[in-house]
């Protein structure tokens, strides 16, 4: 029998990444559909839980994507609460790569210093990743602040992630680079999530830091998120530091976003989302 994995994004096209890696992971058909909302999910999450026996049901699965993590996580809530006793299938939530680069990020983070009591920053770390990324850190036991340009979208995303994973984030205003570089003060731990091609750090803001034991970057695209790290970097020693580039860490990122849509057809039950997701990566990592 077919694995079938339904695409349901939240923007208009569904993410051609996705769709690569859907079949990469073991599918045997990728069906997209976009523009995707709670109000217009019934008849094809319908389609999905009463087609095949029950048996057979873990032969079909939905993968939620698109930009917003906010729309994706009201997204996954309204599929599974179409679901009821004998009539569901896997899901499995990753808008924007923000469960799956976040887990890879972390884990390698979280391979190179213990995250127990140490002081982490996610600079522009209010899009998804970011915020994800915040949120595992800080369920491993870090003290994690997440910058913006802008106090309010900071605050907005921190209260976000309280309200999903019960933890307390510190919001900070950083709106330009000298700002950025105060945000790190009496950091351990530096992850940017910021936009691709824009510098959050310069060189000279982390090559001396006195209390940095690691950075990430998230920024595949020239010029990287920090200074003077490359995005092959994968847990390069630099000016002491243990560095992480977006190629460093996305080999992970790729495997991990593989491995979980295999597991999405082992049964028809699973909800892969931010928890699962990272337990996952710390294994494979």
């Amino acid at each position: 029998m077919k694995k079938l994995l339904f695409q349901f994004d939240t923007d208009a096209h569904p993410s051609v990444f996705d769709t690569v890696v859907a079949y990469d992971g073991g599918a045997d058909h990728v069906i997209g559909h976009g523009g995707l909302t709670p109000d217009n999910i019934a008849g094809l999450v319908d389609g999905c839980i009463f087609t095949r026996a029950p048996k057979d049901k873990k032969n079909t699965a939905i993968f939620i994507g698109g930009s917003n993590i906010e729309a994706g996580q009201n997204l996954l809530a309204a599929v599974q609460n179409h679901f009821f006793p004998g009539f569901q299938v896997s899901v499995m939530l990753d808008s924007n790569g923000s469960n799956t680069t976040a887990a890879a990020a972390v884990a390698r983070i979280a391979q190179s210093t213990s995250l127990i009591g140490k002081k982490a920053v996610v600079l522009a770390g209010t899009g998804p990743v970011g915020q994800r990324a915040a949120a595992m850190m800080a369920l491993e036991g870090a003290e994690v602040s997440i910058t913006s340009r802008h106090i309010f979208n900071a605050e907005k995303a921190c209260f976000a992630m309280k309200e999903r994973f019960g933890v307390h984030l510190t919001p900070v205003e950083a709106s330009d680079l000298d700002a950025r570089a105060a945000a790190i003060d009496g950091a351990h731990i530096v992850f940017a999530t910021g936009a691709s091609g824009v510098e959050l750090l310069k060189p000279e803001h982390w090559q001396n830091h006195p209390t940095l034991e690691v950075l990430a970057d998230a920024n595949a695209t020239p010029p990287v998120g920090i200074g003077g790290t490359e995005v092959m970097d994968k847990g390069e020693l630099r000016h002491g530091k243990i560095v992480w580039g977006a190629i460093g860490f996305g080999a992970l990122k790729l495997a991990l976003h593989r491995a979980c849509i295999g597991k999405l057809f082992e049964n028809n039950k699973q909800v892969f989302d931010a928890e699962v997701i990272f337990n996952l990566a710390k294994q494979m990592a």
